[in-house]
């Protein structure tokens, strides 16, 4: 259990118990089961940043207040110098930096995601959520999983679709692979 689930956890918590609501309830939403959000709440277990848009959607409080607990202060524009966006430490498998951590009010959640090759023969740790996603291949090749369908992207390859199906990410040639991934 790292301290940072534990304080995101208590963070979500906090505004659900705010909007005056329960755990099943927040958990139908997400369609997750109140076992899964409790797990969140408590910090036992790794949030992925899908879930945490959509809980950031629905409990109308910022992706930023829940990672960091400080609202965003900057309306005009947003610099993120490169390698300086703030870290998103929610599955092994992918590193996230947000790239806008500090807009505020803002409609979509910009990401460099760097994917972590797996053991040969490890599958896709997949989850859904509502909303869209845009991912742009930076650097390397990975392979992403869609519903039933399965590409490939290499730099330079753009791909937009509906994150409501399940959907997951390999990195390729044992090698990471970085990524720009935007959800809205």
């Amino acid at each position: 259990m790292s301290q940072v689930n534990i304080e995101i956890g208590q963070r979500i918590r906090g505004i659900r118990e705010l909007c005056e609501l329960d755990i099943p309830i927040l958990a139908h939403k997400l369609g997750l089961s109140a076992d899964i959000l409790e797990d969140y709440e408590s910090g036992s277990r790794d949030i992925p940043v899908s879930v945490l848009h959509e809980i950031s959607v629905l409990l109308n409080i910022s992706m930023t207040e829940l990672l960091t607990g400080e609202s965003a202060k900057l309306h005009i524009y947003s610099l993120v110098r490169a390698g300086k966006g703030v870290g998103v430490d929610r599955r092994a498998a992918y590193d996230y930096k947000s790239l806008a951590y500090n807009f505020a009010d803002r409609r979509l959640d910009p990401f460099l995601i760097t994917i972590e090759p797996k053991p040969e023969g490890e599958e896709y740790s997949l989850n859904s959520h509502s909303g869209h996603e845009f991912h742009f291949c930076l650097e390397g090749s990975f392979k992403i999983k869609i519903d039933k369908y399965e590409m490939t992207l290499y730099e330079g390859d753009a791909l937009y679709f509906d994150s409501s199906y399940p959907h997951g990410m390999l990195a390729l040639g044992g090698a990471p692979a970085k990524e720009l991934v935007i959800i809205v």
